[in-house]
């Protein structure tokens, strides 16, 4: 498993700059919450799940199966 950025620069860098205006929050959230922090709780758990392949809800990270 690896988790890398999007490849995507115009897309990291947006969703890194939304970041940075709601100081470290997901900027595709409404809601400020411990939850709601990078690296979220979804995607957490989202990375526990050995059958789950893909992108965070803001399309900063990726989780990768493959080593």
């Amino acid at each position: 498993m690896k988790i890398l950025l999007n490849p995507d620069k115009e897309t990291a860098a947006a969703v890194k700059e939304g970041l940075k205006q709601t100081g470290g929050y997901c900027p595709c959230r409404r809601e400020r919450t411990p939850e709601t922090k990078c690296m979220c709780e979804e995607f957490r758990n989202q990375i526990k799940d050995p059958d789950f392949e893909g992108f965070c809800h803001c399309m900063l990270y990726y989780k990768s199966k493959e080593d």
